[in-house]
């Protein structure tokens, strides 16, 4: 058989396969691409909070699910709305997906002082009803706020009713064993809001919710 015949076999041979890889066996992704994973999950300390119906909110009702934990405030002027409104955005799609235990999300808030029980359930309904909303004392939020890999601080006086409150701006991946398992960093571009991108939320999401 002569070389031209030898190198047409292997081309078609070569088209062939690419052919079958694509159309009959197209890849696929079964592994997280966007969400920064640790080495080892993170059990989070005893923590007894408030949620915005006045309830308790302790380690236990983290567990038997997946929560997107985002610490913030309601007073906050961008990074808060923004990214609560992107998880309102794709949480139709969170709860459509078919794992063993639901996917939650988890709104914190690290202002104590001005964010009562009345005013984060008027904040976090306008977002999701369906979204846990709780705050608690300092001496509870900066323990569970840290365990997160995550820090807040007030960066003015608060004799200003008008302050600023400092806060990590990621979003936690809780898994249903109450354990911290990575976060979502914020995107940085020019002229918007850093905030983490929800669509690549739900892509991992989807994933870390169905594994098995």
């Amino acid at each position: 058989m002569s070389r031209l015949n030898l190198a047409l076999i292997a081309l078609v041979a070569l088209i062939v396969g690419i052919v079958i890889a694509v159309t009959i066996a197209p890849p696929k992704s079964d592994e997280t691409q966007y969400i920064k994973l640790y080495p080892q999950a993170r059990a989070l300390p005893d923590f007894s909070l408030t949620d915005s119906r006045g309830q308790p909110l302790t380690n236990k009702n983290l567990q038997n699910q997946w929560t997107l934990v985002f610490v913030g405030y309601t007073f906050c002027p961008d990074i808060c709305p923004t990214t609560l409104a992107d998880l309102s955005s794709i949480y139709p799609e969170l709860q459509r997906i078919e794992g063993p235990y639901p996917v939650k999300v988890a709104f914190i808030s690290v202002d104590p002082a001005r964010d009562t029980t009345e005013r984060l359930a008027e904040y976090i309904d306008f977002f999701e009803p369906e979204f846990i909303a709780a705050t608690g004392e300092h001496a509870d939020l900066f323990p569970f706020v840290r365990a997160m890999g995550m820090m807040y601080a007030t960066s003015q006086s608060t004799d200003d009713e008008n302050y600023l409150v400092d806060h990590s701006s990621s979003v936690v991946v809780v898994n249903p064993q109450g354990h911290v398992v990575g976060r979502f960093k914020p995107e940085f571009a020019p002229g918007k809001v850093a905030v983490s991108d929800s669509k690549r939320i739900l892509h991992d999401m989807t994933i870390l919710a169905t594994a098995k």
